[in-house]
Protein backbone atom coordinates (compact mmCIF):
# COMPACT_ATOMS: atom_id res chain seq x y z
CA UNK A 1 0.00 0.00 0.00
CA UNK A 2 1.46 3.37 -0.94
CA UNK A 3 1.39 5.94 1.70
CA UNK A 4 1.52 9.64 1.78
CA UNK A 5 5.23 11.19 2.54
CA UNK A 6 5.86 13.54 5.50
CA UNK A 7 6.46 16.31 3.16
CA UNK A 8 3.23 16.03 0.76
CA UNK A 9 1.08 15.55 4.39
CA UNK A 10 3.35 18.94 5.37
CA UNK A 11 1.99 20.93 2.02
CA UNK A 12 -1.96 19.73 1.97
CA UNK A 13 -2.01 20.47 5.81
CA UNK A 14 -1.26 23.94 5.18
CA UNK A 15 -3.37 24.44 2.11
CA UNK A 16 -7.00 25.50 2.87
CA UNK A 17 -8.29 23.48 0.24
CA UNK A 18 -8.29 20.79 -2.17
CA UNK A 19 -9.13 20.23 -5.35
CA UNK A 20 -10.83 17.04 -6.01
CA UNK A 21 -11.82 14.79 -9.31
CA UNK A 22 -13.23 11.61 -9.15
CA UNK A 23 -13.00 9.03 -12.34
CA UNK A 24 -15.75 7.85 -13.97
CA UNK A 25 -16.48 4.32 -14.97
CA UNK A 26 -14.80 5.08 -18.46
CA UNK A 27 -11.62 6.24 -16.82
CA UNK A 28 -12.43 10.14 -17.65
CA UNK A 29 -12.37 12.54 -14.18
CA UNK A 30 -15.19 14.71 -13.65
CA UNK A 31 -14.73 18.28 -13.31
CA UNK A 32 -12.85 19.07 -10.18
CA UNK A 33 -14.55 20.56 -7.26
CA UNK A 34 -12.66 22.47 -4.24
CA UNK A 35 -13.15 21.32 -0.97
CA UNK A 36 -11.88 21.41 2.81
CA UNK A 37 -9.01 19.17 4.05
CA UNK A 38 -8.06 17.89 7.05
CA UNK A 39 -5.21 15.45 8.13
CA UNK A 40 -5.22 12.94 11.58
CA UNK A 41 -2.40 11.34 12.23
CA UNK A 42 -0.87 10.62 8.90
CA UNK A 43 -4.08 10.06 7.09
CA UNK A 44 -6.07 12.86 5.23
CA UNK A 45 -9.79 13.10 5.34
CA UNK A 46 -12.58 15.02 3.59
CA UNK A 47 -16.06 14.90 3.96
CA UNK A 48 -19.37 16.04 1.85
CA UNK A 49 -21.62 18.43 3.88
CA UNK A 50 -24.20 17.22 1.95
CA UNK A 51 -23.58 13.77 3.10
CA UNK A 52 -23.90 10.30 1.19
CA UNK A 53 -26.39 12.14 -1.67
CA UNK A 54 -24.24 15.52 -2.34
CA UNK A 55 -23.69 14.96 -6.20
CA UNK A 56 -18.96 14.76 -5.57
CA UNK A 57 -19.66 12.10 -3.20
CA UNK A 58 -21.84 9.97 -5.24
CA UNK A 59 -19.36 10.62 -7.89
CA UNK A 60 -16.17 8.90 -5.57
CA UNK A 61 -18.41 5.87 -5.49
CA UNK A 62 -18.31 4.53 -8.90
CA UNK A 63 -14.86 3.59 -9.57
CA UNK A 64 -13.12 4.45 -6.11
CA UNK A 65 -10.63 6.59 -7.87
CA UNK A 66 -9.70 9.96 -8.65
CA UNK A 67 -7.32 12.54 -8.50
CA UNK A 68 -6.38 15.78 -5.77
CA UNK A 69 -4.31 18.86 -6.02
CA UNK A 70 -3.46 20.85 -3.07
CA UNK A 71 -0.33 22.80 -1.16
CA UNK A 72 1.18 22.07 -4.41
CA UNK A 73 0.82 18.35 -4.15
CA UNK A 74 -1.15 16.73 -7.47
CA UNK A 75 -2.05 12.96 -6.67
CA UNK A 76 -3.62 10.00 -7.78
CA UNK A 77 -5.54 8.49 -4.58
CA UNK A 78 -8.17 5.41 -3.86
CA UNK A 79 -11.49 6.57 -1.92
CA UNK A 80 -12.03 4.58 1.01
CA UNK A 81 -15.35 5.54 2.88
CA UNK A 82 -15.29 5.77 6.69
CA UNK A 83 -18.56 6.32 7.70
CA UNK A 84 -17.99 4.61 10.77
CA UNK A 85 -14.29 5.69 11.36
CA UNK A 86 -13.63 5.82 14.98
CA UNK A 87 -11.76 8.71 14.53
CA UNK A 88 -14.25 11.07 13.92
CA UNK A 89 -13.61 13.35 17.48
CA UNK A 90 -10.34 13.79 15.56
CA UNK A 91 -11.61 14.15 12.39
CA UNK A 92 -14.04 16.73 14.16
CA UNK A 93 -11.24 18.49 16.06
CA UNK A 94 -9.00 18.61 13.03
CA UNK A 95 -12.01 20.55 11.27
CA UNK A 96 -12.50 22.82 14.17
CA UNK A 97 -9.13 23.87 14.29
CA UNK A 98 -7.95 24.79 10.81
CA UNK A 99 -10.94 25.96 9.67
CA UNK A 100 -11.98 28.42 12.86
CA UNK A 101 -10.80 31.41 10.72
CA UNK A 102 -14.39 30.59 9.00
CA UNK A 103 -17.99 31.53 10.19
CA UNK A 104 -18.78 28.82 12.40
CA UNK A 105 -21.66 27.53 10.25
CA UNK A 106 -19.21 26.70 7.83
CA UNK A 107 -17.38 24.64 10.18
CA UNK A 108 -19.66 23.01 11.91
CA UNK A 109 -21.35 21.82 8.55
CA UNK A 110 -18.45 19.42 8.36
CA UNK A 111 -19.43 18.17 11.53
CA UNK A 112 -23.30 17.24 11.31
CA UNK A 113 -24.11 13.43 11.28
CA UNK A 114 -24.73 13.29 7.72
CA UNK A 115 -20.98 14.97 6.78
CA UNK A 116 -19.65 12.30 9.24
CA UNK A 117 -21.91 9.66 7.10
CA UNK A 118 -19.77 11.46 4.13
CA UNK A 119 -16.20 10.54 5.35
CA UNK A 120 -13.77 9.81 2.74
CA UNK A 121 -10.11 8.81 3.59
CA UNK A 122 -7.68 10.11 0.98
CA UNK A 123 -5.43 6.81 0.19
CA UNK A 124 -2.55 7.53 -2.80
CA UNK A 125 -2.22 5.09 -5.12
CA UNK A 126 0.51 4.20 -8.03
CA UNK A 127 -0.57 4.31 -11.63
CA UNK A 128 -0.23 0.56 -12.97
Amino acid sequence: MTTWTSEELKKIEKADELTLSSMRTDGTYRRPVIMWVVRVGDDLYVRAVKGRSGLWFRGTQSRHEGRIRSGGVEKEVTFVKEPDSPYHKEIDAAYRAKYSHYPKSYTDACLTPEAQAATIKLVPRTLD
